[in-house]
C-alpha cells in the first residue's frame, strides 16, 4: 500500500495545503530575489506552527462538538477559533523569528506588538480559508451522511410496512372454499379437483405477493377469476359476474394481490348481504396517461366502509408506498346500490 493510502483523509489535506503554501511561498521568494537561509528557516518555523496550531484547532473543535451545535452557533465559534488561533500563531511566529535572528531585515526597525499584530492579519487568512475548507467539507459529509440514513431509513419503512399489509393479504375465504369444495367431492368430482387447482393458484399468488411488488394485471385477473370462481360455488346463481377489460392493459403493472382484494371485499361486504345476491363487475381501461381498475359491485357504501376496513387501508398505503401521489383510490356508491371502488395508477410504457 502505497504512502498516500496510509495517509489519513485530514493529513492528506493538511499535506497539500501547507505543501502548496510552501512551493507558493518559494515561488515569490525566488522571483523577488528574498530566497535565503533565513527564509527557509521562517517558512519551516511557520509551516510547522501551522500544522501545529491547526491540528489544535481540529482537536479543539473535535473535542467541544461545535460541528454538532446550532448554525448560528458555529459561526460564532468560527469566528473565535480563527482569532484566537491567528493570534497564537503570530505572536509565536514573531517571538520565535526575533529570538532565532531569522527574521526579515525589514522587521527589524518595528515593535515586537506591530510585527506580531500584522503576522497575526495574515495568519488570521490563512487559517480563515482552513476553517471555511474543514467546516464546509464536513458539513458536506454529513449532510450526505444524514441524507443517506434518511434513504436507508425510509427504504427499510417502507419495506416493513409493505410486508405488514402483505402479510395480511391472505384469502378470508379459504375455510368456506375448502367446505364448498368437500361438498362437491361427491357431488361433482371434476369440479371438486379444478376448485382445489383455483385455490392452489390462489395461495401460491398469495405466498409470492411478498417478493415481488408489481405483476402484470393479466396474472393478477387470473387469481381473481380464480377466487370468483371457487366463490360461485358457494353463492351459485346469487353470484353474477361481468368482466369489462381492455386487453392494452393486461400487460400493465399493478400491486399483487391488490384486485384481488378489493374484490373480495364486493363479496363479503356487498354480495354476502344482499338477499339475493347481485352483480360483481371488473373493468380496466385507460384513460388517457392513467390506468384505470374499477370494481362494481351490488351493495350500500356503509356496508363496505364500516366492515373490517382493512382491504380498503391496505390498498391505500401500498399505492402511496409504490406510486406516491402518482396513484389514488377512491370509492363510492353509483346509480343507487352500486359502490364502485377505483384505483388510478400510472401508465407503464412497455416494449
Amino acid at each position: 500500500m502505497s504512502l498516500i493510502k496510509k495517509l489519513s483523509t485530514y493529513w492528506l489535506y493538511q499535506l497539500l495545503g501547507w505543501g502548496g503554501f510552501i512551493i507558493i511561498n518559494m515561488f515569490f521568494a525566488y522571483t523577488f530575489d528574498r530566497f535565503d537561509s533565513r527564509f527557509l528557516y521562517r517558512i519551516f518555523i511557520y509551516v510547522a506552527l501551522g500544522v501545529l496550531f491547526s491540528h489544535i484547532m481540529r482537536y479543539t473543535i473535535r473535542r467541544l462538538n461545535l460541528l454538532m451545535q446550532p448554525l448560528q452557533q458555529q459561526i460564532i465559534n468560527f469566528i473565535i477559533l480563527t482569532i484566537v488561533f491567528s493570534t497564537l500563531l503570530g505572536a509565536t511566529e514573531a517571538f520565535g523569528s526575533r529570538y532565532l535572528h531569522i527574521e526579515n531585515s525589514g522587521a527589524k526597525k518595528y515593535e515586537l506588538s506591530i510585527i506580531i499584530l500584522n503576522n497575526s492579519f495574515y495568519a488570521f487568512l490563512f487559517f480563515f480559508i482552513w476553517n471555511c475548507i474543514y467546516y464546509i467539507y464536513h458539513y458536506i459529509q454529513q449532510n450526505r451522511r444524514q441524507q443517506l440514513d434518511t434513504l436507508k431509513l425510509e427504504a427499510l419503512v417502507k419495506e416493513l410496512e409493505l410486508k405488514t399489509i402483505k402479510s395480511h393479504i391472505n384469502p378470508h375465504f379459504i375455510f368456506n372454499a375448502l367446505n364448498s369444495i368437500r361438498a362437491l367431492i361427491d357431488e361433482n368430482p371434476s369440479r371438486a379437483r379444478t376448485a382445489i387447482t383455483e385455490l392452489s393458484n390462489i395461495l401460491r399468488s398469495s405466498m409470492q405477493a411478498e417478493k415481488l411488488e408489481t405483476v402484470p394485471f393479466e396474472r393478477e385477473l387470473n387469481i381473481v377469476k380464480d377466487y370468483l370462481a371457487l366463490e360461485y360455488i358457494r353463492f351459485e346463481d346469487r353470484l353474477k359476474i361481468e368482466y369489462q377489460i381492455d386487453e392494452d392493459t393486461l400487460d400493465q403493472p399493478v400491486p399483487p394481490m391488490m384486485l384481488q382484494t378489493l374484490v373480495e371485499n364486493a363479496i363479503k361486504h356487498g354480495i354476502s348481504k344482499q338477499m339475493n345476491g347481485g352483480i360483481v363487475k371488473i373493468i380496466s381501461d385507460f384513460n388517457r396517461d392513467q390506468h384505470e381498475l374499477i370494481v362494481q359491485n351490488t351493495g350500500k357504501i356503509n356496508g363496505t366502509i364500516n366492515g373490517d376496513g382493512f382491504g380498503i387501508t391496505s390498498t391505500q398505503n401500498r399505492l402511496h408506498l409504490l406510486f406516491g401521489d402518482k396513484a389514488n383510490f377512491s370509492i363510492k356508491e353509483v346509480a343507487g346500490n352500486i359502490v364502485e371502488a377505483k384505483v388510478v395508477l400510472p401508465v407503464a410504457i412497455t416494449v
